[in-house]
């Protein structure tokens, strides 16, 4: 077993570390962002306000001037209260927040989302007449332009009274939906795919011109249908999404940068593969490394990194065939609270015209923050980006690798995180202990599933399999889990939280447990 683990560890190693000294394939730096600015992502794991505000401190600290707010259901909407959760702020906290980052001289973006990932608004009954789909609630119907405008003009002003920004980010990203009503599906074929989406995009930004504001669009679907770009208002902005593929990802890149808007760009620190159980560093650091360069050669305004909380991907959960009681997640991944590395590394590297070298600076960090020893250090990036791969239906996505041996190899990033001892920052490294820890055991249970879907299971078998689940320190994993996010989430989120991440392993030992019962 300890064979196997270092010849994973040594794979692994060596393919990052070639990674990391891979040039970023981009121009001499021309230009500085005019716009430096950060994402926050509330559609679960909603900060408390005292968190939001030190975060937006550190942003200050850090010469970060923009802050893009994707409240969704957190936002305390007048005229449409439905669309408010449970964790809504009250307006009193949201124009508190706004004065706050105004005295900080940060510009706070409210994100609207005003095509897809409206699933908070369309799951209401109230706003059924404007759904793309009945059964996927997603997506506004673009053909539905009239309710639609009313909807979102009075969101824009909602936002717009207790906001200062001269922008409002309207969303129109991955609206995988398009075509999908009858409606929608005839103006497609008459006109094209392109009109369908632009048309409607056209009708949201003069709204927002309208309003006296300059409206940020997400440029993924306009990259993919170029004649969308046609006809918007001169004063929109599209923000060029990128977490480490090349330019023409979503269609021809060069036709973006003719088009004559303003351009920003934006990494990420937390998306796919990400989940709870996963964190890919190595790609996050990565994908720092060389699109913020790349941005500054392209000419880009702004820069914004992305901290995605989840998917954006639901499931419903459904009382009866017609009605859905609420959404279900379909991918969590751990609190922004654990990642203060790499939000450091957007910091350095969206404030110098050199890019950063993950490893140099993973170790700077190390050694800095945590007082780490120069080997210490490497010992600590080592584990950090040890084999970060997925499990679907019970199989590696790294070929040649199995279960047994990925639990291996986070155990040997655990065993690595519980060794060093840091003597700074103690509570901030505990977060990697955490995380590896949640893997750990993650993957303990789906070494367990894989035993039980053998089609060669015997029930005899279930007694060895029960010890091996109870063995784990689920109860431990909870409560530093609550401690470390006492201040940052609110404590119905944290057992929330915790119920969720240990659903597989309270079902799995349920279930075996009943088949060691004599009959």
């Amino acid at each position: 077993m300890i064979n196997i683990a270092k010849c994973i560890f040594a794979l692994a190693v060596g393919w990052l570390l070639a990674a990391d000294n891979a040039s970023a394939q981009t121009s001499k730096p021309t230009t500085d962002f005019q716009v430096r600015g950060f994402h926050l992502d509330l559609r679960i794991q909603v900060m408390t306000m005292p968190a939001l505000k030190k975060f937006a401190q550190r942003l200050h600290q850090n010469g970060i001037n923009t802050l893009v707010m994707e409240w969704e259901g957190t936002y305390p909407f007048e005229k449409h209260a439905v669309i408010a959760n449970k964790y809504a702020y009250s307006r009193a906290d949201v124009k508190s927040f706004i004065a706050y980052c105004d005295s900080l001289k940060i510009d706070v973006i409210p994100l609207q989302q005003s095509f897809g990932h409206v699933e908070y608004i369309l799951k209401n009954h109230r706003y059924k007449a404007l759904r793309e789909d009945q059964k996927d609630y997603s997506q506004v119907n673009p053909v539905k332009e009239a309710l639609c405008k009313a909807l979102f003009t009075d969101l824009y002003a909602d936002l717009i009274s207790t906001h200062t920004s001269r922008y409002i980010h309207i969303g129109g990203d991955e609206t995988y939906l398009l075509g999908k009503s009858p409606e929608s599906k005839r103006k497609a074929d008459s006109l094209g795919m392109g009109r369908l989406y632009g048309d409607y995009i056209k009708m949201l930004c003069e709204v927002v011109v309208g309003l006296g504001k300059r409206p940020v669009v997400w440029a993924d679907i306009a990259l993919k249908y170029p004649d969308a770009l046609k006809s918007l208002p001169k004063e929109t902005i599209f923000i060029d999404w990128n977490y480490g593929w090349e330019l023409d990802r979503f269609g021809d890149h060069g036709q973006l940068m003719k088009s004559g808007f303003e351009i920003w760009g934006s990494p990420a620190l937390r998306s796919s593969p990400d989940n709870y159980f996963l964190t890919d560093w190595a790609k996050h650091l990565n994908n720092i490394r060389v699109f913020i360069p790349q941005g500054r050669a392209l000419g880009y305004k702004g820069m914004i990194m992305t901290s995605w909380s989840t998917s954006g991907i639901y499931s419903p959960i459904a009382e009866s065939h017609s009605d859905m009681l609420d959404l279900h997640a379909i991918r969590r991944v751990y609190p922004l609270s654990g990642f203060n590395l790499l939000v450091d590394a957007f910091f350095r590297a969206v404030s110098s015209q050199e890019a950063i070298v993950p490893a140099d600076f993973v170790t700077d960090y190390a050694s800095r923050k945590y007082g780490f020893s120069e080997a210490a250090a490497t010992q600590f990036w080592n584990a950090l980006k040890l084999a970060p791969y997925e499990v679907a239906q019970g199989k590696v996505t790294r070929a040649g690798l199995t279960v047994g041996q990925l639990k291996d190899s986070a155990a040997a990033a655990l065993k690595t995180f519980r060794t060093l001892h840091a003597t700074k920052n103690q509570a901030e490294y505990a977060h990697y202990i955490l995380m590896a820890n949640i893997r750990y055991n993650y993957l303990v249970c789906m070494e367990v599933e894989n035993a039980l879907n053998d089609q060669n299971f015997d029930k005899k078998q279930a007694a060895a399999l029960v010890m091996k689940l109870e063995a784990l320190n689920t109860t431990e994993v909870d409560t530093q889990f609550a401690k470390l996010n006492a201040r940052f989430l609110f404590p119905a989120e944290i057992a929330e939280e915790a119920r969720l991440r240990n659903f597989r392993h309270a079902d799995l030992l349920a279930r075996l447990r009943k088949m060691t019962r004599t009959p």
